[in-house]
């Protein structure tokens, strides 16, 4: 008597790695040598792991990552990177050693294809040169500046609420959501600046909190709350967990990941404890959300802070990632960096947005259907609890999953959103000019793709629309 296999199944025992269209293997951590860069040469470790070190030796300029790279580098790169700090940067550059070490620095080559320096240092020639910036991009693309119910408070969500503290980071990424706020002026965008003075800004912000009982989940971010001096960020996360109603608070923090010697200070990790034991005696949540794209960014020190953080008492330490094109955009990538962190650092893998509509990042953008591809490709690997949603975050809705868009227009790359709340905007408390909208919950909201992922007919209507409001502007 035979009996039949499970279709496609063949010979070959169940779950054999060799089967499957991703091999799971564990991969220990590693920390590059520092010491291959000329400009790092004599740097010992005890400087490396210091957090002063780090922030005083950030590259933030094309002198800067010459005098790091010595003769490593052909001089087209650093050619390629002027010509995009001067014509297209949306955010000026500042890289902590710690992110610049975890990149392939082995040839001029190398460098160009790291996942890392796609993101972190990008050049002219990563960009698109026939939509370099999609037609419905803007500066503000998810509006929260529209939202704010204070200065630098977006309330967006019924129950939750962005407080942005700063407007700084130890590291810039190029594809910030936030660049009309964050960091410096470059030549292609003219910040804006918060206008009310820091203790003023953030006691509106608690004031707002303590008459508002309907929020109960605060992510504290900016900028990146590692910048902040950690005795006023201690007294305001403190001030919130005095808040009745506020049950939730989450610190958001690429340095977790990009100077995760900040978090490993004495002063940082007393600190962390104190708020983690008030959290826990009144029954309130405390976590941190970090923002890690690629695997080799997961490093032994990263993995310290994380569990530095987690044995100080927050509950959970999670990522927050942004799906990039030429980074991150396969099965194995994502899957690398999902195992990375939750094996080898306890990082809870969580989100990965879908990169904003801003200026000038097209090159870096997928479409919503790539992106539910993925979504398909990595379940089953990970636990159910750690496998990383791909969210589209909708202008004037907010999170999505990427299979719960109501309708699609493949050809021209558009699609529609609906939501089942109303924002800060619709219900007037954000000070918009849009004030209360009967419509908010039945309207259906616009995503766009990357034009050049569209079918040539899309492509074509694109460019005619594009025609059009030339000749109507001219």
């Amino acid at each position: 008597m035979t009996t039949a296999l499970h279709p496609g199944a063949g010979t070959a025992r169940p779950g054999q790695a060799a089967d499957q269209p991703y091999a799971y293997r564990r991969r220990p951590l590693e920390e590059p040598d520092w010491r291959r860069l000329p400009g790092w040469r004599d740097v010992t470790a005890a400087e490396w792991e210091s957090a002063q070190w780090q922030r005083a030796h950030c590259v933030k300029n094309l002198r800067q990552l010459r005098a790091l790279m010595g003769d490593l580098l052909d001089e087209s790169f650093y050619a390629d990177l002027e010509r995009d700090q001067a014509e297209r940067a949306t955010m000026s550059m500042l890289v902590t050693p710690q992110m610049l070490n975890t990149m392939d620095t082995s040839s001029t080559e190398a460098f160009h294809a790291d996942p890392v320096r796609r993101y972190m240092i990008p050049v002219l020639t990563d960009r698109r040169t026939d939509w370099p910036s999609h037609p419905c991009s803007a500066r503000d693309s998810l509006h929260e500046a529209e939202m704010w119910a204070v200065e630098g408070l977006t309330h967006r969500y019924p129950t939750k609420v962005l407080a942005e503290l700063l407007p700084t980071c130890p590291q810039y990424c190029g594809h910030c959501t936030r660049m009309d706020l964050v960091g410096n002026s470059t030549p292609a965008v003219a910040k804006h600046r918060f206008t009310a003075k820091p203790p003023d800004r953030l006691g509106a912000m608690l004031d707002y909190l303590r008459r508002t009982p309907g929020v109960r989940d605060v992510v504290v971010s900016g900028g990146d709350v590692a910048n902040l001096p950690w005795a006023r960020l201690e007294s305001f996360v403190g001030d919130l967990l005095d808040i009745d109603n506020v049950r939730d608070i989450r610190l958001a923090s690429k340095a977790l990941m990009g100077l995760p010697q900040h978090w490993l200070q004495d002063e940082v990790r007393a600190g962390m404890e104190r708020l983690a034991a008030k959290a826990h005696a009144r029954g309130a949540h405390l976590a941190i959300h970090t923002h890690v794209n690629a695997a080799q960014s997961v490093t032994p020190l990263v993995a310290r802070a994380a569990r530095a953080m987690l044995e100080a008492g927050v509950r959970d330490v999670r990522n927050q990632g942004v799906l990039l094109r030429g980074v991150n955009d396969s099965p194995a990538a994502l899957l690398d960096l999902s195992f990375a962190l939750l094996d080898e650092a306890g990082i809870m893998p969580y989100y990965l947005y879908m990169c904003d509509m801003i200026p000038y990042s097209e090159h870096w953008r997928l479409a919503v259907w790539e992106a539910q591809e993925l979504q398909h490709a990595i379940m089953g690997y990970l636990p159910g609890f750690a496998t990383p949603r791909i969210v589209c975050d909708v202008p004037y809705v907010g999170k999505r999953w990427v299979h719960q868009l109501a309708d699609y227009d493949r050809e021209r790359g558009v699609s529609y959103w609906t939501k089942n709340y109303r924002t800060g905007l619709e219900v007037g408390s954000g000070g918009g000019a849009r004030g209360a909208d009967p419509d908010a919950l039945t309207r259906r909201y616009e995503y766009y793709d990357p034009i050049h992922t569209l079918p040539e007919a899309g492509r074509a209507w694109w460019r005619d629309r594009a025609a059009e409001e030339e000749g109507a502007a001219g």
